[in-house]
């Protein structure tokens, strides 16, 4: 299959934004609170811009950058941070990439 990345959700820091696909509008409204929270407060607390993308085999990756001289972005925290989310998100992150793989890749 040969499918491109399909982003989530992301948030960045330098345009103060959130953003969900709009191909997810029908997840619950919990989710979705709970994915902008967690976007929201990544990028305060690290910089930068953080997405959500599901990849072609429906794995959720959590894929950070930051505008090139962005002297403020945290790596070695986001580093961290990412980690951290991935522990204490986990059964959400499952939870998403099996409604992906259900709802679009079947």
């Amino acid at each position: 299959m040969n499918q491109k990345r399909v982003v989530l959700c992301g948030a960045s820091q330098y345009e103060q934004k959130y953003y969900l696909n709009e191909e997810f509008l029908e997840l619950p409204e919990a989710v979705k609170k709970e994915l902008q929270i967690m976007c929201v407060l990544y990028t305060e607390d690290i910089g930068g811009i953080l997405t959500l993308e599901f990849d072609s085999d429906g794995t959720l990756n959590l894929v950070t950058c930051c505008d090139e001289g962005d002297l403020l972005y945290d790596e070695i925290g986001s580093i961290l941070k990412i980690k951290q989310i991935r522990e204490e998100k986990k059964e959400l992150l499952e939870e998403l990439e099996n409604y992906f793989q259900i709802f679009y890749l079947s």
